[in-house]
């Protein structure tokens, strides 16, 4: 049998960081994003050899074990090891199966779009249609948060994993008792046609480990007050922004995000950098009215918002850097897995 999946990858417009359940356990969090028409892929083939074989195509990586055979966790391929043994401990019995899974990614780990997290729900995906699981969306992005987070011990928050299941428009909360609720949103199709003239993302090409920037940004949390503050300002916003979006009020929505991104900022020093900072500029300079960084930060995408008259020359801009240009387009779905 072969199956098929894929996931979108997500923007994420505000409130990144108050997901992250150092804040969100203590305060509650509140997130604004989108999915776009980047995703990860995942091809799931049995095999008659006893073999388990991994594959992570667009970085060349590849791990072989037998089926009785333990796995290492060594960094490489290390999230499809972890959906593996976890679907099949819980669903199947700890019974192995000889199986051949594939990936592939429209953008790289460490691209601030949720690539990793994408990629999880995509396998995760791929073996709820398999096995026939009975697992709806709220349950495949908690299984996605519990494998990175819990079994995994990665860092990170809890908003990838929802995006990239339930795909949209979405407004999450994410309370003090662990609970998340995933508000979709209802953007009328002209807004989105808006939205989409006036949005220019852009690769600056830093590859960045975001567990990294993640667990400064939770120390800074824990132990500096301004932080904390920043945090706040950081939820309120994606409040604010969500309102200016229902209404088709872009303009407004743009300067949230740049006030956004200011307080970002403050949370860790290690959000921007001498790169980053000079492609904002020149996109101010240039028509913009406002940017910030996609994920953790650090590195990987840039978004911006600018007067649609003026993104050929925004884009023309951008490319005196090192980086690409992308004109994305939302999608309006989430994860979907088929049978070949």
């Amino acid at each position: 049998m072969l199956v098929r999946s894929k996931a979108p990858l997500r923007l994420g417009f505000a409130g990144g960081g108050t997901d992250i359940p150092e804040y969100s356990d203590v305060y509650g969090g509140s997130v604004l994003n989108a999915t776009i028409n980047m995703f990860a892929y995942c091809t799931l083939e049995e095999r008659v050899d006893n073999k388990i074989t991994f594959f992570g195509l667009e970085r060349n990586e590849n791990q072989y074990y037998n089926t009785e055979e333990n796995f290492e966790y060594n960094g490489i391929l290390d999230l499809h090891k972890g959906v593996y043994e976890r679907i099949i401990n819980d669903y199947n019995g700890g019974r192995r199966i000889a199986l051949s899974i594939s990936t592939y990614s429209d953008a790289p780990s460490g691209s601030g779009l949720g690539s990793s997290s994408t990629m999880v729900v995509a396998i995760i995906k791929a073996f709820v249609e398999y096995l026939n699981l009975p697992l709806g969306e709220y349950d495949i992005a908690n299984l996605a948060y519990e494998i990175e987070r819990i079994d995994l011990k990665l860092s990170g928050g809890k908003q990838d994993q929802y995006s990239a299941t339930f795909g949209g428009f979405n407004f999450i909360e994410f309370n003090k008792n662990n609970s998340v609720i995933v508000n979709p949103l209802r953007i009328k199709n002209w807004i989105i046609n808006e939205f989409e003239s006036s949005l220019v993302i852009y690769n600056t090409g830093i590859v960045r480990d975001s567990a990294d920037v993640i667990d400064d940004q939770k120390n800074k949390i824990i132990n500096e007050k301004k932080s904390v503050e920043a945090m706040h300002s950081l939820k309120s916003d994606a409040i604010k922004m969500k309102e200016f979006l229902l209404k088709g009020e872009i303009r407004n929505f743009a300067e949230v995000l740049g006030h956004s991104w200011i307080e970002k900022k403050k949370v860790s020093d290690r959000i921007s950098n001498e790169v980053i900072d000079e492609v904002f500029d020149m996109a101010i300079k240039n028509g913009a009215y406002a940017g910030k960084v996609s994920g953790a930060g650090g590195g990987g995408f840039m978004m911006f918002i600018c007067n649609p008259i003026k993104v050929p020359n925004i884009i023309t801009q951008l490319k005196r850097f090192n980086g690409q240009v992308f004109r994305p387009q939302f999608v309006q779905y989430g994860t979907k897995g088929w049978r070949i």
